[in-house]
């Protein structure tokens, strides 16, 4: 047996507990018929098994969606984190799952200041009342995985203090091993699975949630984004003090303002709501077609206008970065969108991974999607860029991804999301505000550096290069096939389609046959003590043999439904 099957064993065995709890918040919410499905009814108590009798009704007053949605809130921080996640990847799940996800809020209540106060001691190996003037018990915000408390430095500057919650990384890895297996079973058993990638989401929650449990990342990412913007006077980000960070303790400067969907606040203040919408726009598309790097979560509670009129932006835990190859791919899209070419513009989402050619007709799908995009884009030709609502064209596209069975690259989906909530908040600003107005200047620079001569010699350049080791490594490669050829070691690996459904559908009736053939058992057994007149009776009948047979009847009966239920007869 391979060293991970038997990691994936131990993992199981020592997470007991937090599966059974898992799998009964699943029960209550109606999804016992899945549980059964994926094989985890081994967790199911027996008192619950007894009374479903193999039979788990659904819950009719709530859509599957809303149910899914009210065990992950049930379940706590990973669970919520992970619906946050596939809130934004509607691509992945569906819109209506989404859509639900989207409710889900991570407000939890705040562990004691006692325990923050023995953290902070803990990771800054220093005493709290050395560090800080002033420390407020209370603290301001409470999440599943931090929270925040105000204070004051010795030399007077205000500050926020965000610490780890208790054993948070602890829970948060167990729940990924548990998610990990759970994908696992998903792909094993229910092999149409496969369309919504679990595994791959497990992976990319794992990787998103991991860097947010390392503040010491969100201290560099806070640092980089404040090296960026210095010379822009219209954004703010806080200052981080480097002798006050580790990876469950941060400590920022305090940004005080008015967050930036208080309307009536920015209007007190006497600051001109267009100027606030234009720099937060205008911000976000540099750190994107200039930086490559970007604050990722820009809701309204993490956007504040500051008394000064600059826009102060805080928490740094989720950030994206776009490669250059990415850039370009990018860039090749908006020429493609420019020429109208959609034949290029499908290339560029092959090269983006977005079509991924694997196990499809890509003629077929090039086909119909040629027509989905000219039914999208064709339209927009004969606007103004005033006239075109970005946040419907963001959507339509999602359909369409959805549709085809498109996949987003996350980074890719991370940008479409920041623009969609920046898109929403500038139009809560100014209801007339012209997004896209903003981001063409930015969208021109990267298209004429895609099409400028530094460009194109850049990839003759690269092609000659990459022709070349071609040129060399090519008899290598042919005298390695030689060579294993003359030697027998050649080998072709075949994956017969369907192979794992048999083999299953093989184990199933072969099970059901040893379980008839223990049935058949015990009711000729019963027969014969039956005959033998020996024992206590029970309705006139030998004890044993009467027990025997309602055994036997019992066992049939659950024989009879769980083969009725399989809908093979």
């Amino acid at each position: 047996m391979p060293i991970s099957d038997l990691l994936r064993y131990w993992q199981t065995y020592k997470n007991v507990g937090r599966i059974r709890e898992i799998v009964n918040v699943f029960l209550k919410h109606g999804f016992g018929q899945l549980i059964e499905q994926i094989n985890l009814q081994r967790f199911i108590p027996l008192r619950k098994k007894l009374k479903a009798f193999g039979y788990w009704p659904p819950l009719e007053k709530h859509t599957i969606p809303e149910r899914l949605r009210m065990a992950f809130s049930e379940l706590g921080p990973s669970f919520i984190k992970l619906a946050q996640l596939l809130s934004s990847r509607p691509d992945l799940i569906t819109q209506p799952y989404a859509d639900e996800f989207k409710k889900l809020q991570d407000e939890v209540p705040p562990f004691p200041a006692e325990e923050a106060t023995r953290i902070i001691e803990a990771e800054l190996k220093v005493s709290i009342k050395d560090m800080f003037s002033d420390f407020t018990a209370h603290p301001i915000a409470a999440a599943s995985i931090a929270q925040v408390h105000y204070a004051t430095l010795m030399t007077g500057e205000k500050v926020v203090v965000k610490v780890q919650r208790p054993d948070i990384k602890e829970i948060i890895e167990t729940d990924i091993a548990i998610m990990n297996s759970v994908a696992r079973l998903f792909l094993k058993y229910i092999p149409e699975s496969k369309i919504f990638n679990p595994l791959g989401i497990v992976e990319e929650f794992s990787k998103t949630v991991k860097k947010e449990l390392n503040f010491v990342e969100e201290a560099k990412n806070a640092a980089r984004l404040r090296r960026n913007f210095l010379d822009d006077p219209r954004i703010h980000i806080p200052q981080v003090y480097p002798g006050m960070i580790s990876e469950k303790v941060i400590v920022m400067e305090r940004l005080e303002g008015i967050r930036i969907d208080n309307i009536e606040g920015i209007e007190s203040q006497g600051i001109e709501k267009h100027a606030i919408a234009k720099a937060g726009t205008e911000a976000y598309f540099k750190m994107i077609f200039e930086d490559r790097f970007f604050h990722a979560d820009p809701h309204p509670g993490n956007m504040f206008v500051l008394p000064d009129g600059k826009i102060g932006l805080v928490d740094f835990g989720i950030v994206g970065w776009l490669t250059p190859e990415v850039m370009e791919n990018i860039a090749n899209v908006f020429i493609a969108l420019v020429d109208k070419d959609f034949d290029k513009l499908i290339d560029q989402y092959i090269e983006l991974g977005i079509i991924t050619e694997e196990g499809i007709d890509i003629d077929v799908l090039r086909r119909e999607l040629k027509s989905d995009l000219a039914e999208i884009y064709e339209p927009l030709y004969g606007l103004t860029i005033a006239e075109i609502n970005f946040a419907q064209y963001l959507d339509a596209i999602t359909h369409m991804s959805i549709k085809h069975g498109l996949r987003l690259p996350s980074d890719l989906m991370l940008m479409n999301k920041t623009l969609l909530i920046l898109d929403n908040i500038a139009r809560q600003l100014e209801p007339e505000f012209n997004f896209i107005n903003i981001a063409e200047p930015y969208a021109t620079r990267l298209l004429r550096k895609q099409r400028g001569p530094e460009k194109i010699f850049s990839q003759v350049k690269k092609n000659v290069s990459e022709f070349s080791d071609l040129f060399i490594t090519t008899p290598k490669q042919l005298g390695k096939l030689l060579r294993k050829t003359l030697r027998d070691e050649l080998s072709f690996k075949i994956n017969p389609v369907g192979m794992d459904r048999l083999i299953r559908d093989i184990d199933r009736s072969s099970n059901r046959m040893a379980f008839s053939i223990i049935v058949g058992a015990i009711t000729v057994s019963s027969s014969l003590l039956i005959l033998s007149g020996v024992g206590g009776k029970i309705f006139g009948m030998p004890a044993m043999g009467a027990i025997g047979f309602f055994i036997a009847f019992i066992l049939g009966i659950w024989l009879l439904i769980s083969i009725i239920k399989s809908g093979r007869l």
